[in-house]
């Protein structure tokens, strides 16, 4: 068994992938990440702690983060040992409408500059980044399924995209015999819970897994922001952080407290309760954690060594629960309507843990 967890196998497949996972988006950003040096340092301590799925992306430091994970899975000779996952649609070039998105064109033209990049000839996991709102969904899922049937990529994911449109690409493949998406990557944290109105139980569903992206709320819950005027990502990138990715607000400020208050009675690292609230939820196969040096790899790697009591699930709960929109809130109410007075259904997928 890994130092992380059992290995989980990824959606209704036969990839197999660590709990936890190491995301690269720090490697190789001068203002809030980390050099090579460093990038290889984290690496190797992940590799020797189990951990096995290393991910990235092709806009991560203007393709700099597959150059860093590339170079370091060559000169260790690890490259068959980890599962390598990166994605495309946001690389975009000035000017170039067809070299961004979703569509055929900068899927294929994306891949071949990864694969430069990584030094290999295939991923093993090769996800669509983020939803682009026009490319139909058959061309997406037919495209991935060229590029399996290629050689060069293993399995197929989406990130960021909605749930009607993960099912549908889903659902597509099954029904057309093309290669399935096995799991879909999300923000998930106890400052980010809006996934849990669709995606649990879709995910469940269909046999994908939720890989979870930022556990610590962009390092909103890491425990340092629980000082006035702490430095760190959130403060450096303040002035030109777009609203929606906002997290220094006065709603996660409290959070920040609670969460403060919970680890120290079980005498546990806020980052370390976080990431394990987050690996503990519903249809979650795999959490991503991301650092600027090893200290804060190190003290996210024992964050399943423990066990969060009930009464610390639910404070943790209440605290951060998202506030239920239409139809949302109709469906609890709607049940007595429904059972003729015997006991209600379940809310399977509105409140489950």
């Amino acid at each position: 068994m890994s130092a992380l967890g059992p290995y989980r196998t990824l959606g209704r497949s036969g990839l197999r992938v660590s709990r936890l996972g190491l995301g690269t988006m720090t490697f190789g950003e001068a203002a809030w990440g980390c050099d090579a040096a460093t990038a290889d340092a984290l690496m190797r301590r992940y590799v020797e702690a189990g951990g096995n799925l290393i991910d990235t992306a092709d806009r991560y430091a203007g393709g700099g983060s597959e150059e860093i994970v590339g170079a370091f899975l060559e000169r260790e000779g690890l490259r068959e040992q980890v599962v390598l996952a990166t994605k495309y649609s946001l690389g975009a070039r000035d000017g170039d409408p067809n070299s961004g998105g979703n569509g055929r064109k900068s899927m294929m033209r994306a891949l071949e500059g990864s694969l430069r990049r990584l030094r290999t000839d295939h991923v093993d996991l090769y996800y669509l980044h983020a939803w682009d709102g026009f490319t139909p969904v058959d061309e997406v899922v037919g495209a991935l399924d060229d590029l399996v049937r290629q050689g060069k990529v293993r399995y197929v994911a989406l990130s960021d995209v909605p749930a009607w449109y993960a099912s549908r690409a889903v659902t597509l493949a099954e029904c057309h015999g093309r290669a399935r998406p096995i799991a879909v990557q999300l923000e998930y944290s106890l400052a980010e819970r809006g996934v849990e109105y669709e995606f649990p139980a879709m995910c469940e569903a269909l046999g994908t897994g939720i890989v979870a992206w930022s556990p610590l709320g962009s390092g909103l819950l890491s425990g340092k922001y629980a000082a006035e005027g702490a430095q760190g990502r959130l403060a450096l990138t303040r002035d030109f952080t777009p609203p929606a990715l906002a997290k220094l607000t006065p709603r996660n400020a409290e959070i920040v407290t609670t969460l403060a208050e919970v680890a120290a009675s079980l005498d546990r690292a806020p980052a370390q309760v976080a990431i394990n609230w987050v690996a503990s939820r519903p249809a979650v196969a795999c959490v991503l954690l991301g650092a600027r040096n090893e200290a804060q790899l190190e003290q996210t790697l024992d964050a399943l060594e423990f066990e969060l009591p009930a009464d610390a699930l639910a404070r943790l709960d209440a605290a951060t629960a998202p506030a239920l929109e239409k139809p949302y809130s109709w469906f609890g109410w709607g049940q007595g309507l429904m059972n003729g007075g015997m006991a209600a259904h379940p809310q399977a997928y509105l409140a489950r843990g």
